[in-house]
């Protein structure tokens, strides 16, 4: 099959996405959060997990590993899939993100200009100002064990702009 075969032309009336990672990188039962920086578009001053977008040529696993190096100089292992989400803000793109958990056998992180990484453990995230759905989202996938079926999320906006998070039932 050759690459016009795919469709990929054909956009019209067609809801697309662009596609972005999101890790969440453990050592010693705490989790790595990055706090953004307030110059940030994205959820300033917010904590997270780390990532960003997919870029050409990239598959999302790889994409994960490069993120996850390029924003705190770690090389994690046993990187896993465990959630998958769609995004619908209202525009003619949305979003694919891909979340993964990774490990890591040393705490040293190396600062960037993307915000400020804090080790965080489990219980203390619930009085960080985080991402909206990093509420529900991290305890479900630091519960997860390998094999287990992959979570799938769909997230819009209400009325008022307040995200609306449904996961799929198995």
């Amino acid at each position: 099959m050759g690459a016009g075969e795919q469709g990929a032309a054909h956009t019209e009336g067609r809801w697309q996405v662009t596609m972005r990672t999101l890790s969440f990188v453990l050592n010693g039962g705490d989790v790595l959060l990055m706090k953004r920086g307030a110059h940030k578009r994205i959820f300033p001053n917010r904590y997270n997990g780390v990532g960003g977008h997919v870029e050409r040529g990239e598959d999302v696993l790889t994409s994960a590993r490069r993120e996850i190096t390029e924003e705190t100089g770690l090389h994690v292992h046993h990187l896993r899939l465990c959630a998958v989400y769609n995004i619908d803000a209202g525009e003619q793109t949305g979003i694919a993100l891909f979340v993964f958990v990774a490990e890591s056998d040393v705490r040293d992180v190396t600062a960037n200009e993307e915000g400020t990484l804090h080790w965080v453990a489990p219980e203390r995230i619930a009085a960080l100002d985080v991402v909206d759905d990093v509420r529900d989202v991290l305890p479900r996938v630091l519960a997860m064990r390998v094999g287990d079926p992959t979570l799938y999320y769909h997230v819009g906006y209400d009325a008022a702009d307040r995200m609306v998070l449904r996961l799929a039932a198995l």
